[in-house]
């Protein structure tokens, strides 16, 4: 397993004053922005295409290639959003970078700034992590005494301004359109689309918006090569990425390690699930995505093997849950959170998550019947694809798979009058420890 570990985004995690600019620098801090300088903006955007870097942000959609869907020439201003908005449960790898590394992001927005031609960036931050925006801020305002940003970019007479902005706590803001109607000033609602933020996102004009760890990733490309970090990973999805491990498991924290990795291996470095206890069911990439089982430990953790077997990778977001947890109460509590973080905008999701709720809570007090097993998955028959954005078809994933694997749970709580887990010794949620990195001491 030593030759899976990979810190290249965690590799200060663990130094003295890692978040400083000092010591970023001593650890190849912003080489990689000196190498892009060197370059075109088009040939820092071949560069990326050429790495294989996929989004970071749960799609996995190309990153130079959607760099390049910015029209060049145009005479417009360019901008770059950078979405720092991380609240899907269970994902917890974007908070602990911009605490531990926030630099390795601040000169990758310079650098995808540079790119695609923008001169001003915004960092959108969870408003609830107050310390995380602080942290971020303070990083920016080191890059700017120092040069990186400015009127004048290292004397290359490339100018950029950032501005690091906090929202006011809505999950439906992580959804980039929604984002967009945020930073303007505007409830956080999904926009129509078509136009797609390419032509008209923030302002009406050209946008590129990327999660934190896509961006993050981008310094370490130019400052090793593309061929560098397409040697890491799979065939089809390249180089390292940060998984969360969270829930029942003896180390939770942050593993980076190339994608392709399999939870089986992860465990191993974190000490395997609790003490006692054995494996239940996990999720490969947050609440949103389909659960697995124990027969997925094998599975390789890259775009194209989860997806193969039914779930997504999403954002790596690895939530374990050992035989204690009772698996229709955990998705109740999921389904909670989607009908409460819903924006009401479309129909399918606003009535069809509140609905969830209702049959949930039926199922869990022993009021519940076989027939609400069908009503749950026609409502996510109903949800699917039907509402306006993404949060309705996530919310129906730990659902529709929870039945799947655990349909005689569901019936258990019908015929035995509610939930049949002891409440003293059943679980749904463990807090996390301490972060830790593959290649840290636990």
């Amino acid at each position: 397993m030593t030759a899976q570990l990979s810190p290249v985004l965690t590799r200060l995690y663990g130094v003295d004053r890692s978040w400083t600019r000092e010591v970023y620098e001593a650890h190849q801090g912003y080489v990689g922005l000196r190498a892009a300088l060197r370059h075109t903006p088009e040939e820092v955007i071949q560069l990326v295409k050429d790495s294989g870097l996929r989004g970071r942000g749960g799609a996995g959609f190309p990153t130079g290639m959607k760099w390049g869907f910015i029209p060049q020439g145009d005479g417009a201003p360019h901008y770059l959003v950078v979405n720092a908005d991380e609240s899907e449960p269970g994902t917890c790898k974007d908070i602990p970078l911009m605490m531990a590394n926030p630099h390795e992001l601040v000169e990758g927005v310079i650098i995808t700034a540079y790119a695609i031609r923008a001169n001003h960036a915004f960092i959108y931050v969870r408003g609830e992590v107050a310390h995380v925006y602080r942290r971020v801020l303070s990083a920016v305002n080191e890059a700017y005494r120092a040069g990186y940003v400015g009127p004048d970019v290292l004397g290359s007479g490339f100018e950029l301004q950032i501005t690091v902005h906090a929202g006011a706590g809505a999950y439906i803001c992580g959804e980039e359109t929604a984002l967009l109607d945020s930073l303007e000033g505007r409830r956080g609602q999904p926009r129509l689309r078509p136009p797609f933020p390419a032509v008209a996102g923030l302002y009406g004009s050209p946008t590129v918006i990327n999660n934190v760890e896509s961006i993050a990733s981008v310094p370490s490309i130019m400052r090793n090569g593309p061929a560098w970090f397409s040697a890491m990973g799979t065939e089809k999805s390249k180089g390292m990425t940060i998984y969360s491990l969270s829930g029942h498991v003896t180390r939770p924290g942050q593993y980076e390690a190339p994608l392709g990795v399999t939870l089986r291996e992860l465990l191993e470095v974190a000490g395997g699930v609790r003490e006692g206890h054995e494996l239940k069911f996990w999720t490969p990439g947050g609440s949103s995505t389909p659960i697995l089982t124990a027969e997925h430990l094998d599975v390789p953790l890259d775009y194209e093997a989860v997806g193969a077997v039914g779930s997504m990778l999403g954002t790596k977001a690895l939530q374990i849950f050992d035989e204690t947890t009772c698996v229709v109460r955990a998705v109740a509590r999921w389904s909670e959170f989607y009908a409460h973080e819903s924006c009401g905008k479309c129909t399918p999701c606003r009535e069809g998550t509140y609905w969830y709720v209702q049959i949930f809570e039926r199922l869990e007090n022993g009021e519940g019947s076989e027939d609400d097993l069908d009503k749950l998955l026609d409502l996510s028959d109903n949800i699917f694809g039907r509402a306006f954005c993404a949060l309705g078809d996530g919310a129906t994933s730990p659902v529709t798979s929870s039945i799947h694997y655990f349909r005689d749970e569901f019936i258990a709580h019908v015929r035995g009058g509610g939930c049949p887990f002891d409440p003293a010794a059943s679980t749904v949620f463990a807090m996390a420890g301490s972060s830790s990195e593959l290649g840290a001491n636990p």
